[in-house]
C-alpha cells in the first residue's frame, strides 16, 4: 500500500486530526481509529500518545518520514509531527493496522 496516497485520501475524503494536542485529545477520548506519528515525533509527545492509544486499544501507526514529510503527505506547507483518522473515507488507511508496522 502507498502510505503517502492514503493518507491523503484520507485528509481529502474523510476525517482527520492534525497536530499532536488534538491527537492526544482524540485519542483520550476514543475518536481515533488510528493514529500516526512522525519518526522524529518529540519522546514526551510520542509517550503520551502510546499511552492513551494503549488504553483506548487505538493502533498507532510509525510514518517512516519526519513530520516535514508527514506535513506534505497531508498536503499541508506545516509540519505534522502526529495526526489522527477518525473517518477514512474513500481511502484504505486502516489497512495499515494490519501490516507489520503498527505497535498495539
Amino acid at each position: 500500500m502507498d502510505v503517502n496516497k492514503a493518507i491523503i485520501t484520507a485528509v481529502q475524503t474523510g476525517k482527520v486530526i492534525l497536530g499532536s494536542k488534538r491527537t492526544i485529545d482524540a485519542v483520550r477520548i476514543g475518536k481515533a481509529k488510528l493514529v500516526i506519528l512522525a519518526s522524529n515525533c518529540p519522546p514526551s509527545i510520542r509517550g503520551d500518545i502510546e499511552y492513551y492509544a494503549r488504553l483506548s486499544k487505538t493502533p498507532v501507526y510509525i510514518y517512516q518520514g519526519n513530520s516535514i514529510d508527514l506535513g506534505e503527505a497531508c498536503g499541508k506547507v506545516f509540519t505534522v509531527a502526529a495526526m489522527a483518522i477518525r473517518e477514512p473515507g474513500d481511502s484504505e488507511i486502516l489497512k495499515l493496522v494490519e501490516e507489520s508496522d503498527v505497535q498495539d
